[in-house]
């Protein structure tokens, strides 16, 4: 049985998806997997041993020109190369109407998320198989759930198991901040990561400073030439994998390479302000979750509106302070 998962972006909602993948693959060795995802991250759907093809999808680029990419015959050939495939089912993990549509390019019956469970609702018209998940779950819970009722196994009462090769043997001494994010709410202040990089030095550690962009690139330099450390060249997710896969630790924002460590299962703390680390947070061993203390958080809010008494961006933020993540942070690299 042939089966396409349909989940294009982002990385940390990919990430999510491993477990239930894990799990189908356990309950239902008959299974074949192909993986619809969005180009730029082409890598990811690749870090599970159960995916044997991937399609890739180019949404993002083909919203900033939708005549471009008619006339280029990009989407006629994805439709054509989904039909030729002959899956016997597409489960859409994402529950959007940019995913909803492409998984009926595939041509066979659609599983998904029911109008109640979907994040938008209206997706759920374009499933001929709709399913019932509570809301009120941890993302991943969600989609193993909804990927045991897609292929009629029993849900495993077991940890979430992302398939990933454990680290074996001793790490570096090597400490990785993920600084960067898209909502500018989710930004740990400049000052913070600073006093933190130096108490990581101060204990041994070498930090290292990731980007992936121009703007995350001088971020990465103006924290370094602060803080110290050292600023990584540009890398790619595989990349940046190998590199988590060998150090000591991590500390990030919440961000989908927050989600890598955790998949990979490097001590890691997590900093959520504006997000519910109940909903959408890292899970795994040696991860920590560290929230703000605030009345209106968590906000979901991209922007924060509320004023600063205290130069700090995003004011919640200023109750996490760099003592308590490193405090955090040293408890999960602790040898148990």
């Amino acid at each position: 049985m042939r089966v396409l998962i349909v989940k294009t972006s982002s990385l940390g909602d990919l990430i999510h998806s491993f477990p239930a993948l894990t799990d189908a693959a356990r309950a239902r060795p008959d299974l074949e997997f192909h993986w619809l995802v969005e180009e730029a991250f082409h890598e990811v759907p690749w870090m599970h041993p159960a995916v044997s093809c991937t399609a890739l999808i180019a949404l993002r680029r083909w919203r900033r020109a939708p005549l471009a990419a008619f006339q280029s015959g990009e989407i006629r050939a994805l439709r054509r190369r989904l039909r030729r495939a002959r899956y016997d089912l597409v489960i859409d993990a994402q529950g959007l109407l940019k995913s909803a549509l492409p998984a009926r390019w595939a041509g066979a019956p659609v599983a998904g998320f029911d109008h109640r469970s979907a994040r938008e609702p209206l997706a759920a018209v374009f499933y001929q198989r709709r399913l019932a998940v509570p809301r009120r779950r941890h993302a991943i819970e969600r989609l193993r759930r909804l990927f045991a009722q897609a292929l009629d196994y029993p849900l495993p009462d077991t940890p979430p198991d992302y398939g990933l090769t454990p680290v074996a043997g001793p790490r570096r001494a090597e400490l990785i901040f993920f600084h960067a994010t898209t909502w500018p709410s989710k930004h740990w202040p400049p000052a913070f990561w600073t006093e933190l990089a130096r108490r990581a030095q101060g204990a041994g550690y070498r930090v290292l400073w990731p980007w992936g962009n121009e703007q995350e690139r001088r971020q990465a330099r103006w924290l370094q030439t602060r803080g110290g450390g050292e600023v990584l060249p540009r890398l790619s997710l595989t990349e940046l994998k190998t590199r988590l896969t060998e150090a000591a630790g991590a500390v990030g924002v919440d961000t989908g390479l927050a989600h890598l460590a955790a998949a990979l299962g490097t001590p890691a703390v997590t900093l959520y302000g504006p997000t519910d680390p109940n909903r959408t947070g890292t899970l795994g061993r040696h991860q920590r979750r560290l929230g703000v203390h605030y009345p209106c958080a968590p906000c979901l809010e991209r922007r924060c509106s509320r004023p600063s008494a205290t130069g700090v961006e995003t004011p919640c933020f200023g109750t996490l302070t760099p003592a308590r993540v490193w405090a955090a942070l040293e408890a999960e690299m602790r040898p148990t």
